[in-house]
């Protein structure tokens, strides 16, 4: 597990989700992880330094000194740390830390610290969405911390609205998901990825055009997760909306399969790894009208011809590159994505299905199969930026055989 191992400071504020943190403490320890519970004073009006300390099997700390006069060090403490979470923060805790009004162990703690800190907010609806709240939330994001949002529902004060502190089992993921991603970082360093996304258009006169409606999304966020590992990028893109303000990728514009194809063969001999994720069409019309076809005719033919097979011709001139393609399907997938990894000669294929509900074009979300010619591997539905994480984890896995 990803946790395993990792030295987890949880400091706990005085608020009634304070008796939540248990059932946190308890998941952290069964996947391996070594966690140490400091608290405010207030804290210990709603949770035991007992309950904690069994839970966590080592001491809770509240003080600055111990009872037979030792110095509990918070600098130590601070130290120590991979990631401090400080659940649940009341808005007086989030207040002295983003202002430094350092009056009790936990903020000295969180003061000296130099590890990743998380911060999951927990107080009534109103104070929540108050002026002062949300700047403070704003200044704690801009020092770098990350806040795992509160969640609607029920409060203490019998009010319903947004407020509660996030349940354990999202304060767990979102640290298990930052040290998946502390795992993985820079391990494409060096490495220069070739990623093709959105649709293409072929001209049927000035005005239009045959095309299909890939937005672009996965291409993107597979251009920033790689990027965010390290890896130079290049990104060429048919029409899309999408954006990117990384440095180490570098975005190229083009319209129709040809210009795609020919802006592949820049780069293709330099590159180590490359994604097939764009939508090309596969045919365009034969000749292009050189002014917009007036509607005349009660019906319009257009001989279409084949566009070149970009990903084809990648996998005939593949040498020392990782190829990975993608295979939209809507019938027989599993089958079609095997012949299409074989015949493109390709290293993997990414396989979605129209039949899923959330995935395919313009969705958010994407829901995949990976294969390989030995492997098969299969994913929830999830967010884009996820599925890229998940596509470019199985890369490294299968770069490092």
């Amino acid at each position: 597990m990803s946790v395993s191992g990792k030295k987890i400071l949880i400091a706990v504020s005085g608020g009634i989700a304070a008796y939540k943190i248990h059932f946190l403490i308890r998941d952290f320890v069964k996947k391996g992880a070594d966690v140490q519970v400091i608290m405010t004073p207030d804290a210990e009006q709603f949770v035991t330094k007992l309950s904690l300390s069994t839970l966590s099997k080592k001491p809770v700390y509240s003080d600055f000194y111990g009872e037979n006069g030792t110095w509990n060090s918070h600098v130590e403490l601070a130290l120590w740390a991979d990631v401090m979470v400080v659940a649940p923060c009341t808005a007086n805790t989030l207040s002295k830390m983003v202002h430094g009004m350092c009056d009790n162990l936990v903020i000295a703690t969180y003061m000296s610290a130099k590890c990743p800190v998380l911060i999951a907010p927990a107080m009534d609806l109103d104070m929540y969405v108050h002026p002062s709240t949300k700047k403070n939330l704003e200044l704690a994001e801009s020092f770098g911390h990350t806040i795992i949002p509160a969640e609607s529902g029920e409060l203490a004060s019998g009010l319903i609205g947004q407020g509660r502190m996030a349940e354990p089992s999202t304060i767990y993921n979102v640290v298990e998901k930052y040290f998946q991603e502390e795992l993985h970082s820079n391990n494409f360093e060096g490495k220069t990825f070739l990623i093709t996304a959105g649709p293409t258009y072929e001209a049927i006169d000035p005005v239009r055009f045959i095309g299909n409606h890939s937005s672009g999304k996965m291409g993107f966020s597979l251009a920033e997760e790689a990027a965010k590992r390290g890896a130079k990028v290049i990104l060429i893109s048919g029409p899309s909306a999408q954006t990117i303000i990384d440095p180490n990728v570098d975005v190229y514009r083009v319209t129709s399969a040809k210009e795609m194809l020919a802006k592949v063969f820049e780069f293709y001999d330099k590159i180590d790894i490359g994604i097939a994720s764009a939508a090309v069409a596969d045919y365009a019309p034969k000749e292009v009208a050189k002014e917009k076809i007036k509607k005349n005719d009660e019906n319009l033919t257009i001989e279409l011809v084949k566009n070149p097979d970009i990903l084809k011709t990648m996998g005939e001139k593949k040498k020392h590159q990782f190829l990975v393609g993608f295979a939209l399907e809507t019938q027989n997938e599993e089958e079609n994505a095997k012949g299409k990894l074989a015949k493109k000669n390709l290293d993997m294929i990414v396989l979605n299905s129209l039949r899923d509900e959330g995935a395919g074009f313009k969705n958010d979300t994407n829901k995949i199969k990976i294969f390989t010619k030995t492997e098969k591997v299969e994913f929830d539905l999830k967010s884009k930026d996820d599925v890229a994480r998940d596509i470019l984890n199985f890369v490294e896995s299968q770069l490092l055989k």
